[in-house]
């Protein structure tokens, strides 16, 4: 079991912050290229910055760390719903940073689901989020009138990966987040990497900070990002396409053979 590491350097005084999302980034590869990027974390935390930028919610982040995946010292959750900060093994909201996000929200989880009860190709999860509801999707039987309703609604709307579909407070989602965050924390914007690999890292990409689309992406995301410039596709699948575009874009010193 891992221990959220006593870090004495503030994040913006870090050489190198890593932002990334987990299913199919930080967790994709094979258990040796995961291991690799672990193991080169943890023995360098005084000048890397770890932030988890995901569409999972705390418990999970928890659960995944008490199984031995590196803890984050701050995780951007619930498709960017969620700014906290970690501190011995506790996920806390940073409240300056969600009160917007709160306001635009306005506690419209039970008209959201009220308006999308029984819809076609939408079935609604299980776990109560506080600024969004998500659905899992079934292409073949989708209505596409789901996005409408959102819309009429004042919210936004998420397919990723094909098969999930997020109703989100209206511009709220990764990228503006995490803008949100690395201002709030005063880190410089080109010391930042944010590492994705579906169509819900989109806004992260997308929005201006030196970032990663990792080996595996999702096609409809690769062709959202083709023409940035500020984007590193990279060759190498998950954990390992995320070293390759650090030693790329020399973020900061890798193990050798990257």
């Amino acid at each position: 079991m891992t221990q959220p590491p006593p870090i004495s350097t503030a994040l913006n005084a870090r050489r190198f912050v890593l932002a990334t999302d987990l299913d199919g980034t930080f967790l994709g590869g094979s258990d040796a290229d995961r291991k690799r990027l672990y193991d080169w974390i943890e023995a360098h935390r005084e000048s890397i910055g770890l932030v988890f930028v995901t569409g999972r919610d705390p418990a999970f982040i928890r659960s995944l760390c008490e199984s031995g995946v590196p803890w984050p010292e701050f995780v951007i959750g619930d498709v960017g719903t969620t700014i906290a900060q970690v501190e011995n093994k506790e996920i806390s909201p940073i409240v300056e940073l969600e009160e917007e996000i709160a306001s635009i929200w306005n506690d419209a989880g039970s008209a959201v689901r009220a308006a999308l009860e029984g819809h076609p190709g939408l079935t609604l999860q299980p776990t109560s989020f506080r600024y969004r509801v998500s659905y899992d999707l079934q292409p073949v039987d989708f209505d596409d009138s789901a996005k409408h309703k959102v819309t009429e609604l004042g919210h936004d709307w998420l397919i990723s990966d094909n098969k999930y579909f997020d109703v989100l407070p209206r511009g709220v989602s990764k990228g503006p987040s995490l803008r949100r965050f690395v201002a709030h924390m005063q880190i410089a914007e080109h010391r930042v990497l944010a590492a994705g690999d579906t169509l819900n890292d989109a806004s992260m990409l997308e929005c201006g900070l030196p970032a990663v689309a990792v080996g595996g992406s999702e096609a409809a995301l690769l062709d959202r990002v083709a023409p940035l410039e500020h984007v590193y596709k990279a060759t190498a699948i998950g954990a390992a396409g995320i070293l390759e575009a650090v030693g790329a874009m020399d973020l900061h010193p890798v193990p050798e053979g990257v």
